[in-house]
């Protein structure tokens, strides 16, 4: 029977999810097998989640209601509807955040001797007049108190920057006081420039005490208004549309085009304001006014504005104790230290498993190549890179040594883009020939070819990644990578630059699949390959691992397989827009997200294929913008042993019964019952698993170098 798989019933909104996908990160705040400060470290992410989450999705859908878009999403929602219930959701998020702060955290806190003080009125006589000389020597010169009246119109409120509100009026204005517009509203921006978390001197029972740098503005705000009085003060916050509107059709320079839209994100349109609980009724109606926001858009936050501080807490010296001890990637077994990269690579493929692994040999597969005389060109996409990057800099000395160096730096990477702007010009400065991205496409793909003349002829050697190069983050993000010398692949990786520079598409392709081309077809036919098995009484089999899924094609598709008999797994960090348990649909589908200490980012896909099973990793997700509107790559993992390792991977996830939350046919997530069971951190278990093999090797290293001294008796 034909079954109609696009209902909207069988869909969750997009942006619903990803709210849940912050309640996950939450759980891991309330968590108390955690360590408290790794605690601190979750909750700040949910804050800052959050943000990104309002200035651009958010931010999108208020572009859209005002544009007057109809369409509805594929849960069926109207982009109203959606609006309503993520304010709604959002405000129950936002009370469980302070709620596991104020009733969990700072609790828990002051019993491991660090106090986070809520006001002056906590303070001792010499802590105030402590915070008294220091708002005066060091805050005071750098504040900028700018009143609202007639004259002076309400000024443009940086985005996410904390402020201090207060209404004033002359001291012998009392009788106007009464009429509202008598009463001066007046702001001032707590520093950013300053740091957010003071620390008081210890007293004699060495208890660490701190004051936030926006109690002490508040406080003091007599001494900026010094001919008025002050009727009330509250902290407030603004969240502004920080979603680029870039027309590259019509831009003549992208490069010029996006510094000024940069610079446009940010006075974007209002779309949250956070102000303190209980403020004065007639401070938020000013604010409300001025700023042209209705009541859903209006959060109050009981306790410190801008959890994104408590990273600065994270970051203080002195409680190694109440943190993860932190892991130190092992160099790859695979790579031998005495060979060059090239040679490495030249044994077999390598594949590299991060942060378990070290992405050193990435680092040096460039800065080899920079150096290496035999070396011709080197040609790069780069998404996101370190702030220091040491790729940069490798690719910058290739260019100084006459190497032919190509880098595609793509420019609309979102909160990259000055960054990226800035390496970009370095780059073509030191002489290497930089390509801007291309017209309508980000290109989110992750290839460095390096073209070496050798003995045999030219040799074109490759790295793939499912992360970006950036050596920072890949030491907190898990991610897969694959340096190969396969000729089939280095012409592939030759074809793919060639497109990138020069718009030469070839009529075929050997191993890569790239996207917007043909890779959502041949994800398409993999999937409908395993329900041909299933539908034949054979084994249908898939395993996937991404960090979201919302394509409604690809969710169809599966929905089709699962009907058919094949079982399917999904590990799916964030979004997912996939039902599973709908009778007749879904049932054998089972969907699960791992939340923790590092970031799940690869993409790994795998296809039982009666027996002769094939296994991808990709830089793209399972969302419509991967498949249609970006440059991805999806590359085969063939070797053997190295396909063994990542199915390897895939099970280690799919048993992990500790980080690991279940999605439930209502859409909530549940941990896995662990009764009777031996636990599996499946993150855990990959950096033991890497330890050990660089253990192993190590020995092995020792033993084939360890020349015994000869038996004088002999």
């Amino acid at each position: 029977m034909e079954m109609d798989f696009s209902r909207p019933e069988y869909y969750r909104n997009r942006e619903l999810s990803w709210i849940q996908f912050d309640y996950r990160i939450l759980n891991e705040a309330k968590d108390k097998t955690n360590p408290l400060f790794e605690r601190l470290k979750f909750l700040s992410i949910t804050a800052s989640n959050l943000d990104e989450f309002f200035m651009v999705r958010v931010g999108s859908l208020t572009d859209m209601k005002d544009a007057g878009y109809t369409k509805l999403d594929i849960a069926g929602m109207t982009v109203s509807e959606q609006l309503t219930e993520i304010g709604r959701q959002t405000h129950e998020l936002i009370e469980a955040q302070y709620s596991a702060w104020n009733n969990s955290l700072r609790p828990a806190l002051m019993s491991e001797g660090l106090t986070i003080l809520k006001g002056y009125e906590d303070l001792t006589k010499e802590e105030a007049e402590f915070v008294d000389r220091y708002f005066m020597d060091e805050v005071y010169p750098v504040l900028t108190p700018m009143a609202v009246d007639s004259s002076r119109p309400f000024p443009l409120i940086r985005n996410k920057s904390l402020n201090i509100g207060a209404l004033l009026k002359k001291p012998e204005d009392e009788r106007a006081a009464k009429h509202e517009d008598e009463i001066v509203f007046a702001t001032v921006q707590v520093p950013s420039v300053l740091p957010r978390i003071v620390e008081l001197p210890k007293g004699a029972n060495g208890e660490r005490r701190c004051i936030l740098l926006g109690e002490i503005v508040e406080k003091n705000l007599k001494k900026l208004f010094l001919n008025y009085e002050i009727l009330c003060a509250h902290p407030y916050r603004i969240t502004r549309n920080a979603d680029l509107s870039i027309d590259e059709e019509e831009a003549e320079d992208l490069l010029k085009e996006i510094q000024k839209q940069i610079k446009k994100r940010q006075w974007g349109k209002a779309i949250k304001l956070e102000v303190e609980k209980n403020a004065d009724k007639q401070f938020v109606k000013r604010l409300k006014k001025e700023l042209g926001l209705k009541d859903d858009y209006i959060y109050e936050i009981n306790g410190p504005m801008d959890l994104t501080f408590l990273m600065k807490i994270y970051g203080m010296e002195g409680f190694d104790k109440l943190k993860s001890k932190k892991y130190i990637p092992v160099q790859s077994p695979a790579i031998d230290k005495n060979l060059s990269i090239f040679d490495n690579i030249k044994k077999g493929d390598i594949l590299l498993h991060h942060p378990y692994e070290s992405f050193d040999p990435v680092v040096n597969f460039v800065r080899e190549a920079a150096v290496d005389p035999d070396v011709l060109a080197i040609k790069q996409t780069l998404y996101r890179v370190s702030g220091n990057s040491p790729i940069i800099a490798a690719l910058a000395k290739a260019a100084d040594n006459g190497k032919q160096v190509s880098v595609l730096v793509e420019l609309k990477a979102r909160f990259d883009e000055e960054n990226n702007i800035a390496w970009a010009k370095m780059l073509e400065k030191a002489g290497c020939h930089v390509i801007y991205g291309l017209v309508g496409l980000k290109t989110h793909s992750k290839i460095t070819l390096v073209v070496r003349r050798e003995e045999e002829g030219i040799c074109r050697y490759v790295h793939l990644g499912t992360g970006n190069y950036n050596d920072a983050t890949a030491k907190l993000y898990t991610d897969v990578g694959l340096l190969t010398c396969n000729s089939l692949i280095g012409e592939d990786a030759t074809a793919v630059f060639n497109m990138l520079s020069g718009y030469s598409e070839p009529l075929t392709w050997n191993k890569l699949v790239l996207a917007p081309h043909w890779m959502r077809d041949r994800f398409m036919h993999l999937i409908q390959r395993e329900k041909k098995h299933a539908l034949e009484g054979r084994k249908g089999r898939i395993i996937a691992k991404v960090n979201s899924l919302s394509d409604k094609g690809i969710i169809e598709a599966l929905y089709d397989a699962s009907a058919a008999g094949v079982e399917i797994d999904l590990v799916v960090r964030g979004i997912c827009c996939l039902k599973t348990g709908i009778p007749g649909v879904s049932e054998n589908i089972h969907v699960r997200s791992i939340v923790g200490e590092f970031l799940e980012h690869s993409r790994i896909y795998y296809f039982y294929n009666d027996g002769v099973e094939e296994i991808y990793c990709a830089s793209a997700d399972w969302m419509s913008r991967n498949l249609d509107r970006r440059v991805e790559i999806m590359f085969p993992v063939e070797n053997p042993d190295l396909m063994e390792r990542l199915k390897s991977i895939l099970q280690t996830e799919l048993d992990d019964n500790v980080k690991a939350s279940v999605l439930q046919y209502d859409g909530s997530y549940v941990k896995p019952d662990r009764r009777g069971r031996v636990s599996v951190l499946s993150q855990q278990a990959f950096c033991d698993e890497a330890q050990l093999s660089a253990k192993k090797e190590n020995e092995a290293e020792t033993a084939r170098t360890f020349t015994p001294k000869m038996n004088p008796n002999e």
